[in-house]
């Protein structure tokens, strides 16, 4: 029998009534400080055997749809949590080796892997290449060997199902992810009101060309009614004095996905939250989109979100780290190394 976090995976875009359930808390909260032990691969994960249209091939024959690389890090809190819940999940766990071969990469590893368009990297340069700013991430092909779909960071049990269902079933030819879970029923899950109010927030009207030269860079959150992630992002890792210190350097703005609110973005468009939101392919709540003072999108964090990653990213943005020639995690071992 189906679990209830599957169901809601696989039942979206095909007019089920009931609404995603509520992640558990145990689910979402966890600490992602660096782990002491290295983490161990599933047993049922692949290694590549270096040249990824070779591995292509060999789930071809077996039966398969196509591959997904997963990138990870020894040492990452959120990849243990990913293997602990949505891979831990019997259900999730079947339905993607029935369609998928996933093979694992080290962000950080030297190994030359030749990807499925002949172009060789080490799995350091692949990474970068398909730019897994978080870990875990995962890039799924197709039959072809083209990618077509991208997760950055950690998402439960009910969302990397409905991920999941998305890519196998070809969702993406037709749709975007974010229009394709819109589709579950909107119900109270999508209720218009119950976000948290802070301080930092700016007041409506949102006129974001106002913002652009007042030196500051600004943070769009993306949220929505009845949200257990978006009141755990408040009460867990934006509660704390170093995380709202950093906050305070941006120019803040909170607006519900679903809402018909007026504003004008970065670029001087005229549109709502709901049609932006669209637009930016926003599919997870929160999202925190962040853009440079001259109004360029540089970040987004569109995952599950623990204090240190989190501070991270701000620290990132207000120091202006996407200036520098090196991507995200470069950058932060960078920093933890001048700190030491």
């Amino acid at each position: 029998m189906l679990t209830l976090s599957l169901v809601a995976g696989l039942l979206f875009c095909q007019g089920a009534s009931a609404s995603p359930p509520v992640p558990d808390a145990d689910v979402l909260q966890f600490d992602d400080t660096q782990l002491e032990d290295e983490l161990v691969y599933p047993d049922w994960f692949k290694q590549s055997l270096g040249d990824l249209r070779d591995d292509l091939k060999e789930a071809r024959d077996a039966g398969k749809i196509s591959i997904v690389t997963y990138f990870g890090q020894k040492r990452c809190a959120y990849c243990e949590q990913f293997f602990n819940t949505s891979l831990a999940d019997a259900d999730i766990r079947n339905y993607l080796t029935r369609h998928y071969d996933l093979v694992a990469f080290d962000i950080w590893g030297i190994d030359d892997i030749i990807d499925t368009d002949g172009t060789t990297y080490t799995e350091r340069e692949l990474s970068i290449h398909y730019k897994t700013n978080f870990t875990p991430s995962l890039v799924f092909y197709d039959e072809k060997g083209t990618p077509v779909f991208r997760l950055r960071g950690y998402y439960p049990p009910y969302k990397f199902g409905a991920a999941l269902k998305y890519v196998a079933e070809k969702f993406y030819q037709t749709e975007t992810f974010s229009e394709y879970f819109a589709r579950a029923s909107q119900g109270e899950y999508f209720l218009l009101g119950g976000l948290t109010e802070r301080d930092f927030f700016i007041e409506p009207p949102y006129d974001m060309t106002r913002l652009i030269g007042n030196g500051k860079p600004t943070a769009v959150f993306f949220e929505q009614g009845n949200c257990h992630a978006c009141d755990l992002l408040h009460s867990a890792p934006l509660s704390k004095d170093d995380s709202v210190a950093e906050i305070e350097k941006m120019n803040v703005i909170q607006l519900n996905m679903w809402a018909d609110t007026d504003l004008v973005t970065p670029q001087g468009k005229k549109t709502t939250a709901k049609d932006w939101a669209s637009e930016l392919n926003i599919f997870y709540a929160p999202t925190i989109v962040f853009f440079d003072p001259k109004g360029r999108e540089v970040m987004r964090v569109d995952s599950v979100t623990q204090f240190y990653r989190l501070l991270g990213v701000l620290d990132y943005v207000n120091r202006k780290g996407y200036e520098e020639d090196i991507d995200y995690q470069m950058w932060r071992v960078m920093q933890r190394d001048i700190a030491e």
